[in-house]
């Protein structure tokens, strides 16, 4: 049963992403390091100063949303509905087999449903304001999928929208772990982002942190001496957090591991440029270790946010250092992220769920389209997946504008056993 304060573990693992349709369609392609980056199929995006991207191969939204919802909600909603369905399914948990305020939905969102926002205004300034549907309200607003989720599944318990950029992900599973200490025992967190259509890239290349590259190798390489920039990307996850107490009495067939830690700061320098010191994200990483109850030295890997713009990667390889620099031993360091691209908020949820996947299966990933890593002492920038021990995990998120995250996963040990 429930209880005020309980453990948070996770139960559930939904995955729409470039790697994959599904968990172990997902998995697969990371342990065997394929690269999913390339020329972005479907329009010309050169004219946003783009080629490549992480595209969703094989997604058919028909598959998993009713037709009656899928004019009326854009495709990040669309893949969340489906992560979201995969994810309970995994869990064996069917909110319609409990009290309606039992179940949360508190997903993640990053620019919203601007391909369904595009196509709106479009027919505004072409045709008028009749062109315009009565779902533009609805579609492209940041909190469509946790509305969507919740009226789909029937849920009434405290329903959020975590809005961060990149680190939206990371910040919805720590308020997810807060919602179940607070009594409910369970809650729909993660989320996923649809940024490749023409208005999500322009909004993206105003930044200046796509990468020119044209080619695979050329282009989202984080922590390497080519780095030039990242891969856009779509998908995300999507992951049930369930009270371990509740989790156990009604028989979950898996345990992932237990959100043991989480902490958020923010740079407060500028809205655009990267910080300017490496304090603040080095101060998340030591309060969600702290907030875990572990040590730099109890960990066993971590998952960086891997920007692949040298400038951040350089803030978050001293920041490594920083936390870890006293160890005895490099620290082990993977982004699958330069598999995928940079999914937003999709892309933190997606390392949550890749970081359960090591400790549930003991495996290190890599970092993903690494040549010529940077400088990084007291780090071990990993070039290969490989087995190993996989207790504790740090995983590391940061979004445009200053914001930083910083979780802690550990494999689930229930209270009383050794």
């Amino acid at each position: 049963m429930s209880r005020a304060g309980g453990r948070a573990v996770v139960t559930g693992l939904g995955v729409i992403a470039p790697s994959g349709i599904g968990t172990q369609e997902h998995w697969a392609t990371v342990r065997a390091g394929q690269v999913r980056v390339r020329p972005v199929e479907g329009w010309d995006t050169t004219t946003c100063g783009v080629t490549l991207g992480g595209q969703v191969d094989g997604f058919k939204p028909e598959d998993h949303v009713d037709e009656r919802l899928l004019v009326q909600t854009d495709r990040w909603t669309w893949m969340s509905l489906a992560a979201s369905r995969m994810a309970l399914a995994d869990a064996a948990y069917d909110p319609a087999e409990h009290d309606p305020y039992a179940t949360s939905v508190a997903l993640a969102a990053g620019s919203g449903g601007n391909e369904f926002g595009q196509r709106e205004m479009t027919g505004l300034y072409g045709r008028g304001p009749k062109a315009v549907t009565t779902y533009q309200s609805i579609a492209w607003f940041y909190a469509a999928s946790t509305g969507q989720a919740s009226i789909w599944h029937g849920t009434k318990g405290p329903a959020s929208v975590l809005v961060s950029e990149g680190a939206g992900g990371l910040d919805s599973i720590g308020h997810a772990r807060r919602v179940v200490r607070r009594g409910t025992p369970t809650v729909l967190a993660g989320g996923t982002e649809a940024g490749l259509s023409p208005y999500a890239l322009a909004c993206q290349a105003v930044g200046g942190r796509l990468t020119p590259g044209t080619t695979a190798a050329e282009g989202y390489r984080p922590f390497d001496v080519r780095a030039d920039g990242y891969a856009p990307g779509e998908g995300g996850a999507v992951l049930v957090v369930e009270d371990a107490a509740a989790a156990l009495e009604r028989g979950a067939p898996q345990v992932y591991g237990e959100v043991a830690g989480y902490a958020a700061t923010h740079d407060a320098e500028s809205v655009t440029a990267p910080a300017t010191d490496s304090r603040q994200l080095a101060r998340a990483m030591g309060r969600a270790l702290a907030d875990a109850g572990v040590t730099p030295d109890d960990v066993d890997l971590v998952i960086a946010d891997a920007a692949g713009v040298p400038a951040l990667d350089a803030v978050e390889v001293r920041a490594l250092q920083e936390v870890f620099g006293a160890r005895t031993t490099p620290v082990p360091v993977a982004a699958p992220q330069g598999l995928v691209g940079r999914l937003s908020v999709g892309g933190s949820a997606l390392s949550a769920a890749t970081a359960l996947l090591s400790i549930r299966d003991g495996v290190l990933p890599a970092v993903g389209n690494l040549h010529e890593p940077v400088p990084a002492a007291g780090l071990e920038l990993v070039r290969e997946a490989r087995e190993g021990r996989v207790e504790v995990v740090l995983v590391n998120a940061r979004g445009l504008g200053g914001f930083n995250s910083s979780m802690v996963l550990r494999r689930w040990v229930p209270e009383g056993t050794a």
